[in-house]
C-alpha cells in the first residue's frame, strides 16, 4: 500500500540532493497557469456575466446572481446543527486567543539624538478570502482565514466559495453559517480561478465586488495558478498544493496513532502526502499493518485514501537514527510535522522547516485543523523552508517613518553625500546640499 525509501547505511546527501530522494506530489502550477489565464482575463472584461457562465460550466449550476443574499447567511446559521455550531464557536474562540497575541505594536527607535525611525503596522484595506468546495466542505478554512484578518484590523473582508448544485447554487450552508458566526456578510458563490480573478480585478453591476488588495485561502491547482498569475497585482498567502503530513517517530511511538494520523491526511485527496520518517523497522512494519486494519473501518478509501497512500508522494522513509531523521524532515519541509519520539518537545525545538509542528502523542494534526488555536493555512510543497503559515502578520504592512531634526541630519550628511557620489548618483547628494547652502557639514 505505502512504499518504503531506505536511506540507511550511507551518509545523507545535502540540500537539493536529499530533497530529490524524498516523496512529493506532482503539482505543475506553471502548466495550469496557461489554462487559467484566459479565464482570468474573461472575468476582467465581462465581470459577473463570466462568473455566472463559469459556474454553469464548472459547477453545473445556473445562477442569477453571484453575491449570497443576507437572508441565506441568516438561514444557514439558524439551521446549523447545534453541536457543529458549538464546535465552530470554540474553534473561533481559540483561534482569536492565539491570533490576537500576534498583533504587533508600533515601535520607535532613537538612532541618534534627534533622529528616529518608527515602524508602524497597518492592515491591508481589503482582502478576498477563499474557502474551497469540491470533495469536502471546509468551514474550518473560513475560521482560519477570517480570524487573523479580523485580528489584524482589516476593514473590508469578502469571501468566495464555489456554488453547490445540491444547495441551489449557494456555497455549502456550513460555509455560510461560519461566515455568519464571524460577521462576514459579503459572500460570493464563485470558485476556482474565476473567484481569484473577481477579487483581483473587481466587478461592476448589481453584485459588484470591489477589488481586493490581497487574496488568501487554500484551493486546488487552478486557484494556486490564479494566485501566481495575479502576484504583484495583489498580495497572496501561498500557492497551496496538496496537503502533507510527515511524522518523525522512533520505537516509542504508538503505531496505531501514527497510522491514524497518516490516514487523516490521506482522506483529503488522492494527491495528499503521508510520510513517516523513522529509525525503527519494527515501527515501520507495525504502521503498515495498522494502515490496512484502520482503512478497513473508514470511508473515502478507494477514491482518496488508497490512492494517496499508494502514490509517489507518500512513503515510509527509513533512517539510521534521530539525527538523520531530523535532517530528512527539515529537507522535506512538511506542511504538518508530527514529532512522536522520546522527549518529543526537545526534538520539536530543533526543527527548522515545517508549517506547523505537533508535539507528542496528544497533539495530532487534526487538533490543529480545528481547535488548537493555531492556523491550518500552511505552506506546502517544501515551501516551509522559506515561508510561514497564515497569521495576523500576513495581513499587516510594516511602514517605516523617518523623523530627523536639522542637527541630526547635519551630523550624518557628509556620509550620505559620500555614498551618493560613490554610486554615481550626485543628485542624491545635492538633495542634502540644498538644505545646507550647498556646503554639507563635515565635508
Amino acid at each position: 500500500m505505502i512504499s518504503r525509501i531506505d536511506l540507511r547505511g550511507n551518509a545523507l546527501p545535502e540540500g537539493g540532493a536529499l530533497r530529490d530522494l524524498l516523496p512529493r506530489a506532482e503539482f505543475d502550477v506553471e502548466a495550469a497557469l496557461e489554462k487559467v489565464r484566459p479565464i482570468c482575463e474573461d472575468v476582467h472584461h465581462r465581470g459577473t456575466a463570466a462568473l455566472i457562465e463559469y459556474a454553469e460550466k464548472f459547477d453545473g449550476v445556473t445562477l442569477e446572481r453571484i453575491r449570497v443574499p443576507a437572508e441565506a447567511l441568516t438561514e444557514a446559521l439558524e439551521q446549523l446543527d447545534p453541536q457543529v455550531r458549538a464546535a465552530l464557536e470554540e474553534s473561533i474562540r481559540r483561534a482569536r486567543i492565539v491570533h490576537r497575541a500576534q498583533r504587533r505594536t508600533e515601535h520607535t527607535t532613537q538612532v541618534v539624538p534627534g533622529g528616529t525611525v518608527t515602524e508602524k503596522w497597518v492592515p491591508v484595506e481589503r482582502v478576498g478570502l477563499y474557502a474551497p468546495g469540491g470533495r469536502s466542505v471546509y468551514p474550518s478554512s473560513v475560521v482560519m482565514n477570517v480570524v487573523p484578518a479580523q485580528e489584524a484590523g482589516v476593514a473590508s473582508i469578502a469571501l468566495a466559495s464555489p456554488p453547490q448544485k445540491d444547495f441551489g447554487g449557494l456555497p455549502h450552508p456550513t460555509i455560510l453559517a461560519a461566515c455568519a458566526l464571524l460577521g462576514v456578510d459579503e459572500v460570493y458563490a464563485a470558485g476556482g480561478a474565476q473567484a481569484v480573478a473577481m477579487f483581483a480585478y473587481g466587478t461592476t453591476g448589481p453584485d459588484a465586488c470591489a477589488p481586493a488588495n490581497m487574496v488568501t485561502g487554500p484551493g486546488n491547482i487552478w486557484v494556486a495558478a490564479a494566485k501566481r498569475y495575479f502576484t504583484g497585482r495583489i498580495g497572496i498567502d501561498t500557492e497551496a498544493g496538496p496537503t502533507e503530513i510527515a511524522v518523525l517517530a522512533d520505537e516509542t511511538a504508538d503505531p496505531a496513532h501514527v497510522a491514524a494520523d497518516l490516514i487523516s491526511q490521506a482522506e483529503h485527496d488522492p494527491m495528499a502526502a503521508a510520510v513517516l520518517v523513522t529509525d525503527s523497522l519494527a515501527l515501520a512494519e507495525a504502521v503498515t499493518r495498522e494502515l490496512e486494519t484502520q482503512i478497513a473501518a473508514t470511508k473515502h478509501v478507494e477514491d482518496r485514501i488508497r490512492p494517496a497512500l499508494a502514490g509517489k508522494q507518500s512513503a515510509i522513509v527509513l533512517v539510521d537514527g534521530l539525527e538523520e531523521g531530523l535532517k530528512v524532515v527539515d529537507a522535506y519541509g512538511a506542511e504538518h510535522l508530527e514529532i512522536q519520539t522520546a522527549d518529543a518537545a526537545a526534538v520539536a525545538g530543533r526543527v527548522r522547516n515545517a508549517g506547523a509542528v505537533f508535539v507528542g502523542p496528544w497533539a495530532p494534526v487534526s487538533l490543529g485543523d480545528y481547535c488548537a488555536g493555531s492556523n491550518h493555512v500552511l505552506p506546502t510543497g517544501g515551501c516551509a523552508c522559506h515561508s510561514s503559515g497564515l497569521s495576523v502578520q500576513s495581513f499587516l504592512k510594516g511602514i517605516h517613518i523617518v523623523d530627523y531634526t536639522r542637527d541630526a541630519l547635519a551630523e550624518v550628511a557628509h556620509h550620505v553625500v559620500t555614498l551618493a557620489e560613490a554610486e554615481d548618483l550626485p543628485a542624491h547628494g545635492a538633495a542634502l546640499k540644498a538644505r545646507f547652502g550647498w556646503k554639507v557639514p563635515g565635508q
